[in-house]
């Protein structure tokens, strides 16, 4: 409790809008998949590509639209695996 009689809420998360819950919730999965990499990197690579696959069947093909640099890079890699079969 705080000095003001009140609990002390700074450790609350709470999103100020659904733009803040989506960066919160990209922010948690980008840790779970590093502590997977950090484990087995093989196996962070192809969740990495299984989720570019499926956010690009999510999109009607536009994903690799919103990236750049390395991301589309390495979209286009798993996206070109998954196309072939």
């Amino acid at each position: 409790m705080g000095t003001t009689g009140f609990p002390d809420d700074s450790d609350i998360d709470i999103p100020i809008d659904d733009r803040d819950e989506g960066e919160r919730l990209a922010h948690a999965l980008a840790d779970r998949i590093h502590m997977v990499a950090v484990e087995d990197s093989e196996l962070a690579q192809r969740l990495v590509d299984q989720l570019f696959v499926g956010l690009d069947r999510a999109t009607d093909g536009t994903f690799r639209e919103h990236l750049d640099g390395a991301a589309r890079g390495l979209a286009d890699r798993a996206l070109a695996v998954s196309s072939r079969g």
